[in-house]
């Protein structure tokens, strides 16, 4: 018998207390709600959004992060089930990659050269580092403990899936209040951000998400 096929016989097998599906939607509502709540606690929403959010540049920015966060945390929740279907989530994950693409292209035609730096750089760049790794501190716990309770084949790439869910999830929250609007500055903090959480999601998972 293959080890994958033992695995999943185990899986089977397991006596469990809260099965893995709903585990992971319990996980994921627990750890937007609180991410959400945290955010309106602690900086509250942009505070000329009902004004700014009929423009291009904020519009896009909601949208693609909500798109990443839905496929970033469907992956996730695939990982970590044995033998389940995963590089067609994984591929999916590229079609943010190519909506933010495609808009900082825009963008570097639109703009003179001489305002790349100041739409790169922004106003809140040091911040947006700091308050998405916080913000997604809730649904990285959570989904931490939902793929506990499932049997990913491989801990490490689990973990970097929950982390990288987590991040999405945690950028897409903080874009209701970040006032920085340019895809390019989407691309290089918000990215970077969430590239932080999921290296630690990578690193952690090799250790706690072992069974």
């Amino acid at each position: 018998m293959k080890t994958d096929d033992l695995i999943i016989l185990m899986t089977h097998d397991a006596p469990v207390g809260l099965r893995y599906g709903r585990a992971l939607a319990l996980a994921l509502g627990v750890g937007i709600v609180a991410s959400a709540a945290l955010l309106v606690v602690t900086v509250g929403l942009r505070h000329n959004m009902a004004s700014v959010f009929e423009t291009a540049r904020v519009l896009f920015k909601i949208v693609v992060t909500l798109v990443l966060a839905v496929l970033a945390a469907r992956l996730a929740m695939r990982i970590g089930r044995p033998g389940a279907e995963t590089r067609f989530p994984a591929l999916l994950l590229g079609v943010p990659l190519v909506m933010v693409a495609a808009a900082v292209i825009i963008e570097l035609f639109a703009l003179p050269s001489e305002a790349w730096r100041a739409s790169l750089i922004g106003r809140n760049a040091l911040f947006c580092l700091f308050f998405v790794p916080v913000l997604s501190l809730a649904p990285f716990a959570s989904l931490f403990w939902a793929l506990k309770k499932g049997a990913p084949e491989n801990p490490a790439a689990a973990g970097a899936a929950a982390g990288f869910a987590a991040g999405a999830i945690a950028a897409a929250i903080y874009a209701w209040h970040c006032p920085d609007d340019s895809p390019l500055f989407l691309a290089t903090w918000y990215t970077a951000a969430i590239a932080g959480v999921t290296a630690a999601g990578a690193l952690l998972g090799r250790r706690w998400l072992r069974w």
